[in-house]
Order: structure tokens, then sequence, then C-alpha cells
């Protein structure tokens, strides 16, 4: 299908919301990019991945201390993939592009590939966001139904129990096949990815190879067949669980939106920046311990709307976001409790597997 258009009305309010963001950064005079706060947070997750990395592999402890390692460590993943690979893909980690190409690049010792993930996430969910058909991240057909466009089948009204199996696959599934499947077809969904330079290559089957070296072939060597089976699916899991919730609490709930385009003209009925709003919410963004590991992507709105901003700055730019919405009328969806979302998810869930 071919990828629909926003409407662009006389009066745009993402023209209103950048003007109020620039002042504000005007008046602070803050960078719009990240800054020592991040930086040291960012070191903090990269050096904790690597010390539990290493005693896992060379000083191996009990095997119950060992598993409560693999599921940190998978934690450590998404968190890194959450402050440090997401705002670097987006430009936003630093005013330095190449501090933002090597943050960006931590996605790729990780088993993935941030080229394809900048075509995935930064090119077709940012901008279709919940469009069925388009946005590949709400793709997990057959085995889900999360928007009412899909088609549904007889074991979706189960789906709101086994969903949490589901997501948990969802590292290991990226890592060892929908990369591939991307650079194969070329293509996001319906989206062709944009061409791949010699060097894209390279990096793409290189970086395979080591992650490949570093979390199965070392391992094995180092600890025999099963305990890596086990302590990496273990952490895989995890990993895969973290990453695919966080998304799901900010896009898939009974309150956000699910646009489809004019069947004849293939235009949205909103303009981009409402889309974003209606499509997108917010949930525990009082929490800081939760806003520090997710690296502000409880801030889904902010991010959604301003994603060269990097998310050290959302707890700001919210209120300003937020008094804007209210003066024009416009829906800002937030849940105050994480487990507020994670509820009106499942809900979301059930309602759409009995329909």
């Amino acid at each position: 299908m071919a990828t629909p258009k926003f409407s662009r009305p006389d009066i745009s309010f993402h023209l209103e919301l950048k003007k109020r963001i620039s002042s504000y950064f005007k008046e602070v005079g803050y960078s719009q990019t990240g800054n020592s706060q991040l930086f040291i947070k960012a070191s903090i997750l990269v050096l904790a991945f690597l010390l539990i990395y290493i005693h896992l592999l060379f000083f191996t402890p009990h095997w119950a201390i060992a598993l409560l390692e693999c599921v940190i460590l998978g934690a450590l993943t998404a968190s890194i993939g959450f402050n440090v690979m997401h705002d670097g893909a987006h430009g936003s980690f630093s005013k330095y592009q190449w501090l933002n190409k090597a943050a960006g690049m931590s996605i790729n010792f990780l088993g993935a590939n941030v080229f394809m993930w900048k075509t995935k996430h930064n090119v077709v969910h940012h901008s279709y966001t919940n469009v069925e058909g388009v946005d590949d991240d709400m793709n997990a057909r057959p085995f889900l139904r999360l928007c009412p466009a899909q088609k549904r089948y007889k074991f979706h009204r189960f789906q709101h129990y086994y969903f949490i199996l589901t997501y948990s696959l969802l590292y290991l599934y990226w890592v060892f096949f929908t990369d591939y499947k991307k650079y194969v077809t070329k293509k996001v969904g319906p989206v062709p990815i944009q061409k791949m330079k010699t060097m894209d290559h390279l990096s793409f089957w290189g970086f395979k190879l080591i992650h490949a070296a570093l979390f199965i072939a070392l391992p094995i060597y180092l600890l025999g067949f099963l305990p890596w089976v086990i302590g990496f699916t273990v952490y895989g899991l995890f990993a895969g669980l973290m990453l695919t919730v966080v998304f799901q609490l900010a896009h898939s709930l009974e309150e956000t939106s699910f646009p489809i385009p004019d069947v004849q003209t293939n235009k949205m009925e909103d303009e981009w920046a409402i889309h974003q709003l209606k499509t997108t919410a917010n949930f525990a963004t009082n929490n800081k311990v939760i806003s520090w590991v997710l690296g502000g992507l409880n801030f889904q709105v902010e991010h959604h709307l301003f994603p060269k901003i990097s998310h050290i700055h959302y707890p700001a730019i919210s209120k300003i976001i937020k008094q804007a919405c209210l003066e024009y009328n416009i829906p800002y969806l937030e849940h105050p409790k994480m487990r507020l979302a994670f509820v009106s998810h499942v809900k979301h869930l059930r309602v759409l597997g009995r329909a």
C-alpha cells in the first residue's frame, strides 16, 4: 500500500508547538541535545553491562546467581537501547554527530542493526504511528491483534492471557530474523529502506558476526552449550519483554486511536502533530526511577512530537505541550501510574480479542 498523507490545515498546531518549544530553549539557554547528566547515565549503564557480561563468562557464579545476572543483563540491554541507542539514532544524544553515530551503533553490538532501525523506527513508526499496514511496530500478526483494522482469529480471545509470552520473544526474533528479512526484502512493511552503501553492507554483516562471536561462540566455548542456551534464552526473553511492554504502554491502549486513511484520497483526517497526540500516551511521568531507566520513553508524547530533542528535556517541555493542548482543546493522553497503563493495555487486548 502507498503511504498516506497528512492534512495541512491553514493554522498548524505543530507549528505553534515548535514556536513555543524553540522559545523555551532560547530562554533557558540549553542545547536541545544531551548533557553531562545523560553522558554519566550512559557510562553507568554500559559499564554495568560490561561488568556483568565479564562476570558471567569468566567468573561464572552459582547457577541461581547466574540466572539473576542474565535477567539484569537483559534489563541493561533494553535500558542501553532506551537511553543511549535511541537518542543517538535520533541525533539527540549529543551536539556532535560522531558521538550520535557511536551511541546509535551500540545497538549493533547488542545484535540488531542501526541502519534497519532508523527506517523502521525513525521513518516509518514516527511518521505513521498506529496506522495499520504501514506502522510495522503494530504488526504482531497472526499471534496478536493490536488494532481494530487487523484480522481477528478465534484464538485472539485469549491474547490478553498469553501476550507476555509473545512480547518476550521480540528481541530474539528481531536479532535472528527480522533484520535479515529487511535486508533481503529491502523493505520495512510496505516502505522501502534507503539504498545501502558498501559500508552499510559491511557494517551489517560485520557486527552480526561480532555479536555471534561475543554472545554465542565465546559463551559456548567457555561454559558449554546447555548453560549458554539457558542463559542466553533468559537474557533474550527478558530484554524482549522489557522493550515490547514499554512500546505497547505508549501506543496500544484503550485511549489511543488507530486512524486509517480515507479510501479514496489516501489522506489522514488530522495533521501530523494531532495524529501523534491521538495515537500516543505517557505513563508514570512523575516516577524518576522509571524515567531514568526507560530513557524518558514514558514521555512518549514529547518524544513523538520532538524526536530530535534529547529525553533529558522531556519533563520540562511536557508542561509546554500540555498547556498548548489544553488551550487548543486537543487530547493529551497520560496515565499517572505505569500499572494503570498496563491495565489499559490488557483491557485493549481483551476487547480486540472478543470484538
